[in-house]
């Protein structure tokens, strides 16, 4: 039989274009769903892991991300979890690195919490990451323990200075919650722009069942432009970092803040992104439960058609938008799964 390779398709076919006509340029691919910390919007305390055996090898997470980036992905993002815990992460990096090296990537980055950074910046950039979100929600110790239960402020805040001084770009992304970093932000705005960071704030996310309650902890950022907006000058501007984000300069620092706002604004119509979990689950969206096994195709044959075609098929479910709710009824998640599961 004839096999006809990804990389002898035409550039035409290479493309992944969803139903509503929208290219999938950008994978963020979950290398495992553990983390060293706890963070109470995002998991229970006592959290079951994966078993490492489930997991795709290192090996294979190469590999799927390589064949997605043969199908015209511009952009891959590793998240997690926490993707700096993972034993021998730095190979997946310098691996992928070689489609940087080609111009078939355009950019390889890294969600984190930072915990790792002051041991793996030197290396993320000599694989020629350019760019690292760090997620951190407030700058008092105090609380910054309280959230993520397990994490130290100290150590992430090393992380940061380790990560600026290598040369990487940071942005921060902070979660906004009710009563907890509402009196914070204009602190988090000076923070970043005094050392040439962005910062994002995200609202929660309905994913997995958690300890507290989401109802109490959701705080809409329209409401939170609204109060900013009475202390500095904020411009709408068009800058795309490729992610949802949208970003207004800061006339008084000069620097960007962006707002993510899959409830009370989605960002589902021009949504170029799919997600990995390291398990080989793809997530055609991160507000819907249907998902394509992409570990059986890739596990079938050590050809790529299987693998090619297993995501041509998916592309081709990709929904118009998630359905993202609070439920203030049942206070259920609107998705079972955690958020560390997909990869945010």
């Amino acid at each position: 039989m004839n096999v006809v390779s990804p990389d002898a398709m035409t550039p035409a076919a290479r493309r992944l274009v969803d139903p509503f006509q929208r290219a999938v340029t950008y994978l963020r691919v979950s290398v495992t769903d553990r983390c060293d910390f706890r963070c109470v919007y995002c998991m229970s305390e006592n959290m079951t892991f994966l078993p490492k055996k489930d997991l795709l090898t290192l090996e294979e997470l190469d590999r799927v991300c390589s064949a997605f980036v043969d199908l015209g992905v511009r952009k891959l993002r590793i998240t997690g979890g926490e993707p700096l815990v993972r034993r021998n992460i730095m190979w997946l990096f310098k691996a992928l690195s070689r489609h940087l090296g080609s111009g078939a990537l355009d950019e390889l980055t890294v969600t984190t919490n930072g915990s790792q950074l002051a041991r793996f910046a030197s290396e993320l950039v000599d694989c020629g990451v350019k760019r690292v979100n760090v997620s951190i929600d407030t700058l008092d110790a105090d609380k910054f323990k309280a959230i993520t239960r397990w994490g130290s402020l100290d150590k992430v805040m090393e992380g940061i200075d380790t990560a600026l001084a290598a040369g990487l770009s940071l942005k921060l992304n902070a979660v906004a919650l009710k009563g907890v970093n509402e009196d914070e932000f204009d602190t988090l705005i000076k923070f970043c722009h005094d050392r040439g960071m962005d910062l994002t704030l995200i609202e929660t996310m309905p994913l997995g069942e958690i300890d507290g309650d989401r109802t109490d902890q959701y705080l809409p950022l329209s409401q939170v432009r609204e109060d900013l907006s009475q202390r500095w000058s904020l411009e709408d501007i068009d800058y795309n970092t490729g992610g949802p984000a949208r970003y207004v300069r800061i006339g008084e620092t000069g620097g960007r803040l962006g707002f993510i706002t899959p409830m009370t604004h989605n960002f589902c119509e021009s949504c170029n992104r799919v997600r990995l979990t390291c398990t080989g689950t793809l997530y055609m969206c991160l507000g819907q439960e249907d998902a394509a096994d992409l570990r059986a195709p890739l596990r079938a044959s050590e050809s790529n058609e299987p693998l090619t075609a297993a995501i041509q098929e998916a592309i081709s479910r990709k929904p118009k938008g998630h359905d993202f709710i609070i439920d203030r009824t049942t206070k259920r998640p609107s998705v079972g799964r955690h958020m560390s599961v997909t990869g945010g």
